[in-house]
């Protein structure tokens, strides 16, 4: 693992009201600056304005998904170091993603983008409810 390092969750200036939906995808990118609201041409803010224009969403960046009330975020709150995440890293995360979660009181959705985004959300559900929220194996049947 890493050395420890102070996270902080950078959460565009927004009115939390407005917030009905949240996307979480896995992990921050190496390069902050390339995350959903580091610039104006990040690689993940390109990747999922690209999904939504593809539904039928007319935006072209994360801020415009703001203002329709979607915000973007990662389960894990730092880069990835290998092949895949380890469950360390996702335990440390836990608490930020409760912290931005708990920031919405609309929430009515919750897209859970991958394999590390399923099981954070589900420890997440686990340790309010006992049990997980979203069923192993393949979810695409939900």
């Amino acid at each position: 693992m890493a050395p420890e390092r102070e996270l902080k969750v950078k959460v565009p200036s927004l009115d939390p009201g407005i917030i009905r939906a949240v996307m979480i995808n896995e992990v921050v990118p190496s390069d902050s600056l390339q995350d959903f609201y580091g610039s104006d041409d990040s690689a993940y803010q390109r990747s999922a304005v690209t999904l939504f224009q593809q539904a039928g969403v007319s935006v072209k960046t994360s801020t415009e998904l703001l203002s329709l009330g979607i915000y973007l975020t990662n389960a894990v709150k730092f880069p990835k170091t290998g092949y895949t995440v380890d469950t360390a890293r996702i335990e440390q995360s836990l608490p930020l993603l409760e912290e931005e979660l708990a920031l919405f009181p609309n929430l009515r959705v919750i897209m859970l983008m991958g394999d590390v985004a399923k099981k954070s959300f589900n420890m997440i559900a686990k340790k309010a409810t006992g049990k997980n929220c979203i069923p192993s194996g393949a979810t695409y049947r939900l």
